[in-house]
């Protein structure tokens, strides 16, 4: 694996599903694409927060910051019955945290799983504390739809969740860097050198590093420095001759010098760099008495209104600009230590950093683990301790030796990533580039690669003369550098771009294809559950599917016209389409599930999603579960719905599995043989995405397709190896194979893929 898709692995959301940004193979990007505050409602009860010593202090909001609050829904009996969706995501993150414990997982990738995990919890904190801060300081009152916790207490008991996960954290770490000792690779301080060792460093700090340092003290002429996010500081507790104490700090990141610090000699032994500079702090300090250091990392809020900095007089695209530049200036809503440092001098720098103390962590760990990749470099020569080589396949449903659109013509195709190759789907896109009978092309882009074969396909269409209809999301939450580029790309070959729809983002994922053929209107639709990234699609699990069905491609193109006019369609036939008509049609199909299973018949929902927050559809769900209707639910990420209560969900089973790849695909099943609908999405079951969004989801109605996506479901929910159930008490379980054999469904997905693939080759022999 190179160093780009290990940084793609690292983010996620977020996204964040993490989330999504991937922030992760296992959430950007929950987090990243989670930030709407869908989830609040007014309570005049007084908030109870408790006493605070770390943390922001009040400010007076500005006017134009307002919070979106949900219309109320009729309530059910809920007693116990829903989960924090805070609380939800960090439970989520214990599982990342779960796979770098594993010792059944290799070592390379159990230290990716571990910086995955920081990366999701740095963002977790940019995003939703983020949020949650502000929300305090708006208002003590409000409160979040299901579990009714103030901003505060929420921030109160996410603090407390993470000084635990914290604790873990260092512990694996502890583990981890002692197995990478085993097979050679050390990380050292200066207890393990000797003499000639510590003289050694002491002139390379003085001839390579000590120039290029921005050393300050801060004084009377010289303010608290501004801290960036997620950048490391060595801070130095000075003692001056009159016994007065200053705080030193210097700058540790640096694009000059290197993170890891070679030890000549000793084999692959290596030192970080902020350690060096901390120890070497007296040879900086000359006149002052270091007493105390440490080194430091502040992380900021990210979660900007975009509506409230947005002037409609100004190009919208340069705006965005202005605004990612904002996000780097915002308020610090944490501060890590690497040691612990006098009382009084951190209180100092709380102050000086407009902080609480509760929001201040101690950790023995490393605060940027984004090392741990340039150790894997050295140790992936041994093949043991990286995963099996997997590369995605082709697809069975496709000749590879033959165009691409005429098949789709003949019959629908699900692709599913990354088990099966995306290259069919930017073939298609080549292919329309240069069809005569093309006429137009038309795309939903959110996130995309770095070197994007997209792009390429449709700057050459346009370029052809084919009408080439863009939309670009430029509020894609950490991506918007990349997208405002690529929007200026696209533009400049000449198609139309547009950046979404006042107050809604276009998340879906959707391309329209519209052929002339004579006095024929074709079209070829391509609706799928993630983005158009040729990267992520090789580490994301998602499903593509691509039909000449004119029906979808009819209401595909209404879906278009209205993004164009800046509007939403209000309703449809065949497609689920956010805001309008997907959130009401899901209720319908489960509300027609309870009919059912009221008739005495058999009753069922499947679903496979990143997350679970949207309160209408969670109590639509519960009472399906009174019912009787059997709920069969795959949610990776956040899922603020308890399973198993007896009277209430035990109707409803819930897993999540976090493995190699991040679960990313949204699949809906409503019924079961002869009326079954099946259904795959943009979409999960979030407020976010229900709501304040532009999704789409399509029926799959190719028998054979229908079938693949039922064998797919149930793989899933027979993993015994990296799913986790979840149980009455809100706590998760890892399956155990017990007598059964040991299913990884993941591992299972991609043996299938070579396996089609051996057959066709064979077939292929036979006939020939």
């Amino acid at each position: 694996m190179n160093n780009e898709e290990k940084n793609l692995k690292n983010q996620e959301s977020v996204t964040t599903d993490g989330t999504e940004k991937a922030t992760i193979i296992t959430g950007n990007t929950d987090v990243s694409e989670d930030c709407s505050n869908d989830d609040i409602r007014k309570d005049e009860s007084k908030n109870k927060v408790k006493g605070i010593r770390f943390g922001r202090k009040n400010k007076q909001k500005e006017e134009n910051e307002k919070i979106q609050e949900e219309k109320p829904v009729k309530k059910v009996n809920h007693v116990g019955l829903y989960e924090n969706r805070e609380l939800s995501w960090l439970k989520f993150n214990e599982r990342v945290l779960e796979e770098a414990e594993d010792t059944c997982v290799p070592l390379c990738e159990r230290m990716t799983f571990l910086s995955i995990f920081q990366s999701n919890l740095d963002e977790f904190f940019m995003v939703r504390v983020g949020s949650l801060e502000d929300q305090k300081l708006l208002s003590q009152k409000l409160r979040e739809n299901k579990t009714n916790m103030t901003a505060g207490e929420q921030i109160d008991a996410i603090l407390k969740r993470v000084s635990e996960l914290n604790d873990r954290k260092d512990a694996i770490y502890t583990s981890i860097m002692k197995e990478v000792g085993e097979k050679g690779v050390h990380l050292t301080d200066f207890k393990a050198l000797t003499k000639s060792e510590s003289k050694y460093l002491e002139e390379y700090f003085m001839k390579e590093i000590v120039p290029l340092l921005s050393v300050m003290i801060v004084g009377r002429k010289q303010p608290f420095p501004f801290l960036k996010g997620q950048e490391i500081y060595a801070l130095a507790v000075l003692g001056t001759r009159s016994d007065k104490k200053k705080i030193g700090i210097i700058p540790c990141s640096s694009s000059v010098f290197p993170r890891l610090i070679r030890i000549p000699t000793k084999d692959d032994t290596y030192m970080l760099v902020e350690e060096l500079i901390l120890h070497f702090l007296p040879k900086v300090y000359k006149g002052y008495k270091v007493l105390e250091k440490s080194v430091i990392r502040v992380t900021r809020n990210a979660d900007i209104d975009f509506n409230a900095v947005y002037d409609e007089d100004l190009d919208y695209r340069d705006k965005m600009a202005q605004i990612v530049k904002l996000r780097k200036k915002l308020a610090p809503v944490r501060l890590e230590l690497s040691r612990d440092i006098n009382g009084d001098m951190i209180k100092q720098v709380c102050e000086y950093a407009e902080m609480e103390e509760p929001h201040v962590f101690l950790n023995q760990a490393p605060l940027d683990l984004s090392f741990l990749f340039q150790i894997e470099d050295i140790l992936r020569k041994d093949a043991t301790l990286v995963y099996q080589r997997r590369v995605p396949q082709a697809s069975p449903m496709l000749k590879s030796n033959e165009h691409i659109i005429p098949q789709i013509l003949d019959h629908d195709v699900l692709l599913s990533y990354p088990y099966e190759s995306i290259k069919p789907f930017l073939q298609m896109l080549q292919e329309a580039a240069r069809d005569p009978e093309v006429i137009s092309i038309r795309m939903t882009l959110y996130r995309l690669a770095r070197n994007s074969k997209v792009v390429e396909a449709l700057t050459e269409a346009a370029e052809n003369g084919k009408q080439v209809d863009v939309l670009v999301e430029l509020k894609a939450r950490f991506d918007e550098a990349n997208n405002i580029e690529w929007s200026r790309t696209l533009e400049d070959a000449g198609c139309h771009v547009v950046y979404g729809i006042d107050g809604l983002k276009v998340h879906s994922k959707l391309c329209l294809i519209t052929r002339k053929v004579g006095d024929e209107i074709q079209y070829i639709t391509q609706v799928g559950t993630g983005n158009y990234n040729e990267k992520t699609s090789r580490l994301y699990t998602d499903l593509s599917l691509i039909t000449a069905d004119k029906r979808i491609g009819e209401e595909a193109a209404k879906v278009f016209q209205a993004i164009l006019l800046g509007s939403v369609v209000e309703d449809m036939e065949h497609l689920l389409v956010a805001p309008k008509c997907l959130q009401n049609k899901v209720i319908a199909m489960i509300e027609n599930e309870i009919q059912i299973a009221k008739e005495g018949k058999p009753a069922y929902i499947g679903i496979k999603i990143n997350s679970l927050t949207d309160k209408k559809i969670i109590d639509k769900l519960i009472d399906a579960s009174r019912a009787g209707v059997k709920i069969d639910m795959v949610i990776r990420g956040i899922n603020c719905l308890r399973s198993g209560i007896p009277g209430d969900t035990d109707n409803i089973h819930i897993v999540s599995i976090v493995g190699r790849f991040l679960e990313h695909s949204r699949i809906y099943i409503f019924g079961k043989e002869e009326r079954q609908k099946i259904y795959i999405a943009s979409a999960d079951w979030m407020t976010r995405n229900t709501v304040h969004r532009v999704e789409v989801a399509t029926p799959v109605e190719d028998p054979d397709l229908k079938l693949r996506l039922n064998e797919m479901f149930i793989t899933m929910l027979s993993d015994n190896v990296q799913a986790r159930e979840l149980n009455s008490n809100g706590k998760y379980k890892r399956l155990q194979p017990g007598e059964e054999a040991p299913l990884n469904s993941q591992e299972f997905f991609y043996e299938s893929a070579y396996e089609d693939l051996e057959s066709q080759e064979k077939n292929k022999t036979i006939l020939q």
